[in-house]
């Protein structure tokens, strides 16, 4: 197929993915001679603007290569930070025609519909360095580990002794289902853990919301600026903060600022706060922070659930408390934490998460803001308006759904279509240094977990009766094990820092909430799984290409994906067979010479790879 433009190959475009503002990309464009172009032009506009309105930029005439290609060359330097759309105009004696994205990057010559994407993001713009590199761990705090400290409750609150059992899901008489059962996680239990986490190569623990709530997901927050009692205390945190430091480990918390509980101090619809609630008076100091439509009965509320009342996050004084000199976002910074994740951060609107991002690096520069967004970050649209997530001014990086799917669905299926798209989509559309902090999870306290999805039916439309009556087959159980390896060594070699949900390198199944929040099994955990996570952290942990390698795809078909990861002392090679017979895979000659790091084995001309396995090679360092 005839090519003129490939987004994707740096013959076409000087500098793969996005650039930062004033920074020059040169386009080369490829037309047959016997087309008689006699100019072409880029037209550019940023995202506010029309088609029409697009800036027109002339390419020169380049080179003529054989008789039959000319090369066009144009070099453009965008002046300011935002998203841009582009094509190119081919002028001839005949008329004109265009060049537009007719996908994966394929530049076609016609009138398509779909212009390419640039992003270009703030010149000052940096994120973290400490978790580049790293691996997350993912806690639901009531779950992963009791300290033994008693513990007393209100009477509202179930304190279980059946650590492992079943959470309750059941609605109550009354039709509700109140999650409030616990089974005693707390901070102290955490911190007793960290020479756990170590030998998992972990750097960095991201905990679920821990402040005060009256749920055991603790979504509906009552107190930002207490620590949940059944947790621990404020002592709690920075003793954690300060004893994880020593193993390399840094802390970052969940932060739930587009809701409250309704059971909460602001809202206080129950009575249960000294203070004085929105849902009491309108006189309330936080009264402005709701939205009422027929007080105090109506109000808005988190996706229609009337215990999560909504707050308006544009509310100057609701800003001023989370994002103020001595806000709660730089309160809890002090403690030693080194960052927030954002919960539902594409329902924040850009004035808080403005002002948020510059409360996080006033109070710590290195601290990092990550927000939960589940399509591509860099063009979604709400609040009917294009977002500007990663451009430098709102979050550092994002929990990468788009990676998540893409590998939950090859290595499930075993269909490699559509692969590398997903992947080459997110690197080409994100700024590089969002790239190396992105959040690679295969599962999460949202979805069901990785080994269920994997080897399991499909829970889509199914209740949850159902989902509490399914449990993987022996049978199933195996397979998932052999696929969760799979999917694991993707999270972990692919471009951004995997984040490993507790329990998944134990094996710990389960469909969606509540089933996938259950406690962590110490002492009967698979111990093939485990020995697996702890020597993929240590082979990530043990290699600088997965700190801020490139990543370039070598082949996907039947079954098979091969990639390349590289830096400029080193290349690894990450080979997977979906397949459930042992295939060789052929080498080229420079790999031939390439030593084998995990599964696999070399043989004449390529490796051998086993079914349903795996070969990573590596050369240098």
């Amino acid at each position: 197929m005839y090519i003129p433009y490939n987004s994707r190959n740096s013959l076409h475009k000087s500098k793969f993915g996005a650039i930062k503002q004033g920074e020059t990309v040169t386009f080369n464009i490829v037309l047959p001679r016997a087309m008689c172009c006699t100019g072409v032009n880029l037209v550019v506009r940023n995202d506010k603007e029309t088609r029409k309105e697009g800036f027109r930029n002339s390419f020169t005439w380049l080179r003529m290569e054989g008789a039959d290609e000319e090369w066009w060359t144009l070099d453009y330097t965008p002046a300011q930070e935002g998203l841009y759309w582009y094509f190119f105009e081919c002028r001839t004696s005949w008329g004109s025609t265009v060049i537009t994205d007719s996908g994966k990057g394929i530049g076609v010559l016609g009138e398509t519909e779909k212009e390419f994407q640039l992003t270009v993001y703030k010149d000052s713009f940096e994120t973290p360095d400490w978790l580049k590199g790293g691996i997350i761990y993912q806690i639901f705090p009531d779950r992963f580990n009791c300290s033994g400290e008693k513990k007393t409750v209100s009477p509202d609150r179930v304190l279980r002794t059946d650590w492992g059992g079943e959470p309750e899901w059941r609605p109550d008489e009354k039709g509700k289902v109140r999650n409030n059962d616990y089974f005693g996680g707390d901070l102290k239990g955490v911190e007793q853990k960290l020479e756990y986490m170590s030998s998992l190569g972990v750097s960095c623990i991201y905990l679920n919301p821990i402040f005060e709530a009256n749920s055991n997901h603790r979504y509906d927050t009552a107190d930002y600026g207490k620590i949940d009692p059944l947790l621990g205390k404020e002592k709690d945190l920075r003793s954690l903060c300060r004893k994880a430091e020593k193993y390399g480990i840094s802390v970052i918390l969940d932060g739930v600022f587009s809701h409250t509980g309704d059971d909460s101090k602001y809202f206080n619809k129950y009575g249960r706060y000294d203070s004085v609630g929105a849902y009491q008076s309108k006189e309330s100091p936080y009264y402005k922070w709701y939205n009422f439509t027929d007080y105090p009965e109506k109000y808005h509320s988190w996706w229609g659930i009337d215990i999560l009342p909504e707050v308006d996050e544009t509310q100057d004084d609701f800003i001023s408390f989370i994002a103020g000199e001595d806000g709660i976002a730089s309160k809890w910074l002090k403690t030693g934490v080194k960052g927030w994740r954002l919960d539902v951060a594409d329902e924040l609107p850009d004035k808080f998460l403005d002002a948020f991002r510059a409360a996080v690096k006033r109070e710590n520069k290195d601290a990092l803001v990550l927000g939960e967004v589940w399509e591509d970050a860099s063009n979604k649209c709400s609040y009917g308006a294009r977002r500007r997530y990663l451009l430098g001014d709102q979050l550092d990086s994002v929990m990468n759904y788009p990676f998540a799917d893409a590998i939950i669905y090859y290595v499930a299926s075993g269909n490699v279509q559509g692969f590398t798209d997903k992947i080459m989509s997110i690197l080409e559309n994100y700024p590089p240094q969002v790239v190396n902090v992105l959040m690679n999870h295969i599962g999460t306290h949202d979805t069901a977990r990785a080994i269920t999805m994997l080897a399991g039916e499909s829970c889509e439309y199914r209740d949850r009766l159902w989902q509490s009556q399914r449990k993987l087959t022996d049978e199933q159980y195996a397979f998932g094990v052999k696929l969760m390896k799979m999917a694991s060594l993707i999270q972990y070699t692919l471009p951004g820092v995997p984040s490993l949900y507790y329990g998944d390198e134990a094996g710990m199944e389960g469909y969606k909430d509540p089933f996938n929040r259950v406690c962590y099994p110490w002492g009967n955990e698979n111990g093939e799984l485990l020995s697996w996570y702890r020597e993929l952290g240590s082979f990530r942990r043990g290699n600088s290409v997965f700190i801020d390698g490139e990543f370039e795809p070598v082949s996907e078909a039947d079954g098979v994906i091969a990639y390349i990861r590289k830096n400029e002392k080193q290349k690894v090679m990450v080979i997977l067979n979906r397949n459930a017979d042992a295939i060789t895979y052929y080498l080229s000659p420079e790999w031939q010479s390439a030593d084998v790091a995990l599964g696999g084995e070399k043989c004449d001309g390529g490796v051998a790879v086993d079914g349903i396995g795996y070969t990573v090679l590596i050369k240098g360092e």
